[in-house]
């Protein structure tokens, strides 16, 4: 499959560039940092160096793929502002430039943050209610909600990846149920690439978890079958003071930190 990766110099974007490389994608990449040498090796239809919220380059950028990838994103907490353009108007981009060159499936890098103020309690399921816990996770909301109306409205195939915590290994108590491994990460992207899709899709990423928090079977139907468990590490990661506040809800602690004025 030829696959528009957005952010593909990003620390998840590398990993999965490498990893669907390995699968037999075709891959291009585009990032507003110029790709390191190894991988622009990986990227046969080339590596472009833009921002996406310009729809010429996101046209420009789409243009011959058969599916889109989005990582492109600030990770962390911003002023609404900010969050809005990086998560919402980088997803309208390529929703309309998508549009326009008749591609129909995204994979979109949403986060458990979009729910983060659910309560801890059973396992969470991907029907419940938004409920955000920064502005960085109201702009993950809103950009599902982007992805919920192109669906609705001109068929579009969209998975809302919703990524716990993407790390080499877990490193907190909470981290132990919120894991996604390298390796599971881009197992999770292949399937929602690959499986069958139906309109609007949330699925949590996370790792085969003996302690996870999420439901993974909307992730099974696509096909995903995440292989590691960060129990393997479980031995390693004493108890903190933190850990209590980080297991009340479901962000950790993104619903516990400050909340900066909105503008």
């Amino acid at each position: 499959m030829r696959v528009l990766v957005t952010g593909s110099s990003g620390a998840i974007g590398r990993t999965v560039v490498s990893g669907l490389f390995s699968r037999g994608h075709t891959l291009r990449g585009i990032d507003v940092l110029e790709p390191e040498r190894g991988l622009a090796a990986l990227l046969p239809l080339g590596a472009f160096i833009g921002d996406v919220t310009d729809p010429v380059v996101a046209a420009d950028a789409v243009s011959g793929v058969d599916a889109v990838v989005h990582l492109a994103g600030n990770p962390s907490e911003a002023p609404l502002p900010e969050a809005l353009a990086s998560h919402a108007l980088t997803t309208a981009s390529l929703l309309d430039a998508m549009l326009s060159h008749e591609v129909r499936r995204i994979v979109y890098a949403s986060s458990n943050h979009a729910v983060g103020l659910v309560p801890r309690g059973e396992v969470l399921r991907t029907d419940v209610l938004p409920r955000p816990d920064t502005f960085y996770g109201v702009g993950k909301v809103a950009a599902e909600g982007l992805l919920s109306l192109y669906a609705d409205r001109f068929g579009i195939e969209a998975v809302a990846l919703r990524i716990g915590s993407f790390l080499p290994e877990p490193t907190t108590r909470r981290q132990l149920a919120t894991w996604l491994s390298y390796g599971d990460a881009v197992r999770l992207v292949d399937a929602a690439l690959t499986g069958p899709v139906d309109g609007f899709t949330p699925v949590y990423g996370i790792s085969a978890n003996t302690r996870a928090w999420w439901d993974l079977e909307p992730g099974r139907r696509l096909g995903y079958e995440p292989r590691d468990d960060a129990e393997a590490y479980a031995g390693r990661i004493g108890e903190r003071e933190e850990d209590e506040a980080e297991g009340a809800y479901v962000g950790g602690p993104f619903a516990v930190m400050p909340l900066r004025k909105a503008l």
